[in-house]
């Protein structure tokens, strides 16, 4: 299939998914996903401010603390080649409504060094969300702002709900990150326990606080079916089964998204191109619980007709096109503690081939939760494998350990 034909077929349903999000506005009953993809304003922790429906806040913070370190084999040596010791998230998040609880905010703000950016660039970036909300009924609302795109599972579950320090490989190159837009939701009960989630997405394309200004936008659509009905506590957006589903549950999602004339080499992420590309993306993802085990896998691929950019000096930056794939295995050992395992790979496409590696990620993790995922403590231990699993003495390959502390409220 032709790139150009891939580019109609994006568009086309990025606008039917969000059609339908305005047209079906029945009085239905909506999923309360604790995400980043709404305002909460029902939390058991925080602090709440409040005058009669006029004017809610709920204010929250949470921080992430680590030490780690990585090893780069080289021969017979398997000595540390870098520590890492420090903040890595520390967030400050504001939920609430003005004049009435149609009208709902969303306020996340960053204070760590990787969180505003700094360590791949020179210009803060402390805000992350900053999206306005109207509920139109139990069923649907819409966003305006700044905020993640309905893209994989795991960039959409947020950073404090995962059962690893850090997400995979794979979402780290071919995710799609945050962007400013206008969102829709919509939920979809049947007669049966089924329930069907519709989310769409118009946005710039030029990720958070871009400043780049062009003719091109991305439209992303997303369609999620849980054939099984709800998960306790929203769990289809909270890794690990902290609540020991009863029965099995199950969530599939597929993504279908189009960034047009993107300026960085991820859409919405990483350095600017010299040129602008356009980007077509597919991911599909799904969840599963049952007794305390949980299964979570997501593929993405993202293609370009021409990925490489140059300039007159000869410098080259490149469109990451290719595929990944990344699965969690977890089980609850008991009420407070989990053991999950991952193996996640990166593929790049021929055309970068020489450009980027393929790369093999596993990691075993243990979690000891003192208060769900608010107050919890993680260790991680994995290994990475360049150009391949068979290449065990790849001068590239390293090991990676992580021990880490989730505080908030």
């Amino acid at each position: 299939m032709s790139i150009n034909l891939k580019s109609k077929i994006y568009a086309i349903v990025s606008f039917v998914i969000l059609g339908l999000i305005f047209i079906n506005s029945g009085s239905l009953h909506a999923q309360t996903v604790e995400s980043d993809e709404r305002a909460l304003l029902n939390v058991d922790e925080g602090i709440k401010f409040s005058k009669d429906s006029l004017f809610l806040m709920n204010l929250r913070f949470r921080m992430q603390n680590r030490a780690g370190f990585n090893s780069i084999y080289s021969g017979s040596n398997l000595g540390i080649e870098q520590f890492e010791m420090r903040v890595r998230r520390l967030r400050l998040r504001l939920d609430g409504y003005v004049l009435s609880p149609k009208f709902q905010y969303y306020i996340q703000l960053a204070f760590s060094k990787a969180d505003l950016d700094l360590e791949t660039g020179d210009i803060a970036q402390p805000v992350r969300d900053a999206i306005l909300y109207y509920t139109v009924n139990d069923n649907f609302y819409i966003g305006f702002g700044q905020s993640k795109l309905p893209g994989n599972r795991e960039r959409v579950i947020s950073s404090g709900n995962l059962q690893f320090a850090d997400r995979s490989i794979a979402n780290s190159l071919f995710t799609l990150d945050r962007d400013f837009g206008i969102f829709g939701y919509y939920t979809m009960r049947t007669k049966t326990p089924a329930i069907f989630l519709l989310k769409g997405a118009i946005s710039s394309g030029d990720g958070r606080n871009a400043s780049a200004i062009n003719n091109g936008l991305s439209f992303t659509g997303r369609l999620e079916a849980l054939p099984f009905g709800l998960f306790k506590n929203n769990g289809d957006y909270s890794e690990g089964d902290l609540e020991f589903e009863e029965s099995p549950k199950l969530s599939i999602g597929v993504t279908l998204s189009e960034n047009q004339k993107a300026v960085r080499t991820g859409g919405q992420l990483g350095p600017e191109l010299f040129e602008s590309r356009t980007l077509n993306s597919i991911i599909v993802d799904a969840m599963f619980k049952y007794k305390g085990w949980g299964v979570m896998s997501e593929y993405m691929s993202r293609s370009s007709l021409d990925p490489i950019t140059q300039n007159d000096a000869g410098d080259i930056r490149f469109v990451v096109v290719g595929h990944g794939l990344n699965t969690h295995i977890s089980k609850m050992i008991s009420r407070k503690s989990e053991l999950a395992v991952r193996y996640a790979y990166v593929i790049p496409n021929e055309a970068i081939l020489g450009l980027q590696n393929r790369v093999d990620e596993t990691l075993l993790g243990y979690t000891h939760y003192l208060n769900g995922h608010r107050i919890k403590v993680q260790a991680n231990i994995g290994y990475r494998w360049l150009e391949g699993l068979y290449q065990l003495e790849n001068a590239g390959n390293s090991w990676t350990g992580m021990f880490q502390v989730e505080f908030g409220i």
